[in-house]
C-alpha cells in the first residue's frame, strides 16, 4: 500500500448524522490481532512496541491503547516480530499450549538455520538455547551475539552427544529440510530429560517418497498431508516412545507454499 499523505492533508471526513452513533473502541492489541494483521495478540504487542502499527500516520506504541473499532490500522516494516518469518511456525505451538514451557528453560534448536524459533524460545523464557545447523553463517547477528544462545554452525544434529550438549534439555525444536524428521531427531531426542516437550515442524515434502511431490517440489494432496502427520505421530509414539500432545497447522506455508504442522509431544516421565 502507498502513502499519500500530501493527498489525505486537503480531504474532509462528511459529517456523520446524528442518529450515528461513535463506533466502539477496542484495546489496539485486540484489533491488530482481529484483522489479521498479527497471528496471535501476543504477537500483536510485540509488533506495536516495536513502531509497526500505523493508523494514518500515526505511530502506534502502545498496545492497551483504546481506539475506534473502525479505525484505519497498517503494518509497516517485517509482518512478524521475529529474525524470520519461520519463527511465527513456533509461536502458533506456543499459542496453541498456554504454558507450553516455564520460563527459565534449556533447549535444542535443530537447524536453527536465521533463528526463528530460537527467538520464539527466547522471548518465552529460554534461559539458553543450542542452535544447531550443518550449515554456517545463517543465524541472525542479533541472536549470536546473545549470550543465551550457543551457536553449532557445522554441526550435524544426527550425530549430537551428551560430550556437544552437557546440560539438562528441557525442550527440543527442529525446523530442518531435505531430510525426514526421523532421520534427524534421534539424537536430540536422546538428550533430552523426562518430561521434556518436543515441537517439531512436518514437512510432507521431505517425508512422502518422490513419486508424491508435485511440480514445484510441492505436496497438495491434502491425504497425504494426513498420512504424513499419521506416520510421524506413531513414530514418535512408537518407536521413540514419546506421547504425542497434538498436531498444530502453521500458520504460514513454506516457501515453495507446502502445507506444514508442527507436532507437539512429551517424553513420559518413568516411576520406579
Amino acid at each position: 500500500m502507498t502513502d499519500h499523505p500530501d493527498d489525505t492533508a486537503h480531504q474532509s471526513s462528511p459529517a456523520k448524522p446524528a442518529s450515528v452513533k461513535p463506533a466502539k473502541k477496542e484495546r489496539l492489541d485486540v484489533l491488530v490481532h482481529a484483522r489479521g494483521l498479527a497471528p496471535s495478540r501476543e504477537k500483536a504487542q510485540a509488533m506495536i512496541i516495536a513502531g509497526m502499527v500505523l493508523s494514518g500516520d500515526q505511530r502506534l506504541t502502545k498496545p492497551g491503547v483504546k481506539i475506534a473499532s473502525d479505525a484505519e490500522l497498517r503494518v509497516k516494516g517485517k509482518m512478524h516480530p521475529y529474525v524470520s518469518r519461520g519463527g511465527l511456525k513456533l509461536a502458533a505451538a506456543f499459542d496453541h499450549y498456554d504454558g507450553l514451557m516455564a520460563t527459565g528453560f534449556t533447549a535444542i534448536d535443530v537447524g536453527a538455520s536465521t533463528g526463528g524459533f530460537t527467538d520464539v524460545m527466547l522471548r518465552h523464557g529460554a534461559a539458553k538455547v543450542f542452535a544447531v545447523d550443518v550449515g554456517h553463517g545463517q543465524l541472525d547477528w542479533a541472536l549470536r551475539s546473545d549470550d543465551r544462545v550457543v551457536v553449532m554452525e557445522k554441526t550435524n544434529a544426527r550425530y549430537l552427544t551428551a560430550e556437544d550438549i552437557p546440560d539438562v534439555i528441557d525442550m527440543v525444536v527442529c525446523d530442518a529440510s531435505f531430510i525426514s524428521l526421523k532421520k534427524v531427531l534421534p539424537a536430540s531426542m536422546a538428550l533430552a530429560r523426562e518430561g521434556a516437550v518436543l515441537a517439531a515442524l512436518i514437512k510432507p515434502q521431505f517425508e512422502v517418497g518422490r513419486a508424491d511431490v508435485g511440480k514445484g517440489g510441492v505436496v497438495r494432496d491434502p491425504a497425504l498431508h494426513q498420512a504424513v502427520q499419521d506416520d510421524i505421530a506413531a513414530w514418535l509414539a512408537e518407536d521413540m516412545g514419546w506421547q504425542v500432545r497434538g498436531i498444530v497447522p502453521s500458520p504460514i506455508t513454506g516457501p515453495e507454499g507446502n502445507k506444514e504442522f508442527i507436532i507437539v509431544a512429551d517424553k513420559p516421565v518413568i516411576t520406579p
